[in-house]
């Protein structure tokens, strides 16, 4: 007899990006623009801390809450950047800080504000932990305002989520703008969650200004999956006041136990290493994209991540992006990262002349599109 699997399983659906990448994978002829994983290999000092690492026998279970040389560095290193925070939790992935912070401020029935578009992952969280997801539109800018924020507060609201910079848009939200939902989060007793794995891709050198430098008591999640490209080893940290960090610490305890070893060491050589030759290659092939699409596509230019969200022609992503599969280019349709199916997600993450081609191609199809 076929045993009922739980309530919450119906409430989860596959990754988008997963479904579409597994077709590329399958497909290495083809143009995969459709993950978000760096296209460098670790650099190899921090390899070689690894590898140092491992045949020193570093192979064990460690401290729940990280090891200390890595807390402690990664400490030193964000408060002098001006970070506020109390603490310190390394965990398994950004990812992975993400779901423990939800487990810690929110309870059964509790809402969420999350921004649309939103990182898929942000939206199942909160359904995993038991929470509802509330989607907060933000086009056609995605810009932040009180007006799109203010109306969708309700006594349930429990959390805001932000992502700094955007996945899929890539936009870095402005100081000013990063005070409203400190000022917004203050006024109503409102946690907020801040994803910024993407803080070393900032372009135009514009300075990246973290929700901690406006909000004492904000959980920031980031790691070292996109800027080492340690994406495989799963490794991230979150800020936050104590109390958040130790229930945090605690959910970690009964899941992921600890974060990997090996990767815990060789992250501390990756805090010096240097990845402004990396940025700049991205930012050059942030600008071959645009200026290659702009007059064919609407679009945002995104200010960091690794990520173009042009509106699809027609207004139908899901056609589009079918369509672009068909010749072998893989993006992913809007409607994975939000409640509309307008705009679709390119990943810039890819050499030159696969990023010549796509553009072609997406120029190509925009005209049997209109």
């Amino acid at each position: 007899m076929k045993k009922d699997l739980s309530r919450r399983v119906t409430e989860i659906l596959p990754s988008g990006i997963r479904r579409i990448f597994d077709i590329a994978c399958a497909n290495p002829d083809g143009i995969d623009l459709s993950i978000g994983d760096p296209d460098f290999d670790v650099p190899y000092p921090i390899k070689k801390s690894a590898i140092r690492a491992i045949d020193a026998g570093f192979n064990s279970y460690v401290s729940t809450r990280g090891i200390p040389e890595l807390r402690e560095k990664l400490i030193a290193r964000l408060q002098g950047k001006g970070l506020q925070f109390e603490d310190i939790l390394i965990t398994a992935g950004a990812t992975g800080g993400y779901y423990l912070a939800m487990l810690a401020v929110i309870s059964p029935g509790d809402e969420v504000l999350v921004l649309d578009p939103y990182f898929v992952s942000y939206a199942n969280v909160v359904i995993m932990c038991g929470g509802k997801p509330v989607f907060v539109d933000t086009y056609p800018d995605f810009d932040l305002s009180e007006a799109c924020l203010l109306p969708h507060i309700t006594p349930k609201t429990k959390a805001i989520v932000i992502n700094n910079p955007g996945n899929p848009t890539g936009v870095v939200y402005s100081a000013d703008e990063l005070k409203i939902v400190a000022d917004i989060s203050n006024r109503f007793g409102l946690h907020i969650i801040s994803d910024e794995v993407y803080d070393k891709f900032v372009f135009d050198n514009v300075p990246f200004v973290s929700m901690s430098e406006v909000a004492d008591d904000a959980v920031v999640v980031s790691g070292f999956s996109k800027s080492s490209g340690m994406t495989g080893w799963r490794l991230g940290y979150a800020t936050a006041p104590k109390h958040i960090i130790d229930a945090m610490a605690t959910f970690q305890q009964y899941s992921y136990v600890c974060a990997n070893s090996v990767a815990q060491k060789a992250a501390i050589t990756a805090i010096d290493f240097d990845i402004t030759e990396y940025v700049a290659r991205y930012q050059a092939r942030r600008d071959k994209l645009y200026e290659g699409l702009k007059d064919n596509f609407s679009m945002r230019k995104p200010g960091g991540a690794f990520y173009l969200f042009p509106k699809a022609p027609g207004g139908d992503a899901e056609a589009f992006v079918k369509a672009a599969i068909q010749q072998k280019l893989f993006i992913i349709p809007g409607n994975v990262f939000s409640e509309k199916n307008t705009h679709f997600r390119i990943a810039f993450s890819a050499g030159d002349d696969d990023l010549d081609r796509a553009v072609d191609i997406l120029n190509g199809l925009a005209s049997g599109f209109r």
